[in-house]
C-alpha cells in the first residue's frame, strides 16, 4: 500500500525527491502519513479535497484486496 501511495504522490508532486510516507499502526488498522513538499501541497489535496478523496478512495479499494484497513492522513 506504501508504494501505490507513494507513486501516485511522486506522480502529482513538482518535487518528488521530497515525499515522504511513514506507516503507523493503531486500532482500527495502518494509518499512511504523507509529507510533500509545501508547493505540492495543493496539488495532492486538489481542489476541494478531490484529489485527496480519489487516492484514499483508491487505497481503499486496493487494501480491502488484501484484507487490510488502511486509512491516508495527508501532512504539512
Amino acid at each position: 500500500m506504501k508504494d501505490l501511495v507513494e507513486y501516485m504522490a511522486r506522480s502529482l508532486a513538482e518535487y518528488p525527491d521530497q515525499v515522504e510516507i511513514t506507516a503507523a499502526e493503531n486500532e482500527q488498522g495502518s494509518v499512511l502519513e504523507l509529507r510533500v513538499a509545501r508547493e505540492d501541497l495543493g496539488k495532492v489535496i486538489g481542489r476541494q479535497g478531490r484529489t485527496a478523496r480519489a487516492m484514499r478512495v483508491i487505497l481503499g479499494a486496493a487494501s480491502a484486496r488484501t484484507g487490510q484497513r488502511v486509512a491516508l492522513e495527508i501532512l504539512e
